[in-house]
């Protein structure tokens, strides 16, 4: 059974890979913090009201290969998006704000760790209600 069938598990796994990817963007930025003229990134915040009203849509399913075949709706990626608020930027054209990208990496850091936390939890709820765990 592949859990991202159910609703709440794709979107906990889709918002667990949005923040994978921006861990990889913010430590990008970071490590081109002395990079003359770098433009700090990041990307394109979660939209769960977008994510929530996909879910809702049901797919195709084509019972014969003469069928059309469905379009899917996977994620190739996120779109990154350059930061418009540089407010503060180097004498060699740099817009990274060490103290900026930091505070996003640990707000991104406590995200999946919550996320993880409730994808553990729904784990545990659908053991339970199967009768095969404590639901812990």
């Amino acid at each position: 059974m592949d859990l991202n069938n159910l609703g709440i598990f794709r979107l906990l796994s889709d918002k667990m890979a949005w923040d994978n990817q921006r861990q990889e963007v913010l430590a990008k930025n970071v490590s081109n913090s002395d990079t003359p003229n770098y433009q700090a990134q990041d990307l394109v915040p979660f939209d769960f009201k977008h994510e929530m009203r996909e879910m809702g849509h049901l797919g195709l399913v084509s019972t014969d290969p003469a069928h059309l075949a469905a379009s899917t709706t996977g994620k190739a990626g996120f779109r990154a998006d350059k930061e418009r608020t540089a407010y503060e930027t180097s004498p060699t054209g740099n817009a990274v704000v060490i103290e900026d990208q930091m505070n996003k990496i640990g707000q991104n850091s406590i995200d999946f760790q919550t996320l993880t936390n409730l994808y553990r939890k729904q784990i545990g709820m659908l053991k339970t209600a199967l009768g095969k765990g404590s639901g812990t």
